[in-house]
């Protein structure tokens, strides 16, 4: 399970999504996205209450020494996996890094 636990993803991904959700599995992810490797569980939930989007991805990672941030990304069909959601995490982050 994720560093932050279930707790907490489980409350993320209702502050940013409004919708209640249930751990369905861990999956192993390995990605590399422009000479950056991303290696850890993606959390699967399902969702509940949510208009359109019946998953959701989510995992942890640390900033600073004492906090951690939460990804969340809704299944969509450009997000349709877990490694889908690193990858997609990752491009959006490299695009906010050159800017």
């Amino acid at each position: 399970m994720d560093d932050a636990g279930p707790d907490a993803l489980r409350e993320a991904i209702r502050d940013m999504h409004g919708c209640h959700s249930r751990w369905v599995e861990s999956v192993a992810v390995r990605e590399a996205s422009r000479s950056r490797l991303w290696e850890g569980e993606v959390q699967v939930f399902e969702l509940t209450g949510h208009p359109v989007a019946k998953r959701c991805y989510a995992w942890s990672y640390p900033v600073g020494s004492t906090t951690r941030r939460i990804v969340a990304l809704l299944h969509s069909p450009h997000v349709d996996s877990p490694a889908a959601a690193v990858r997609a995490f990752l491009e959006a982050d490299a695009r906010t890094m050159k800017n």
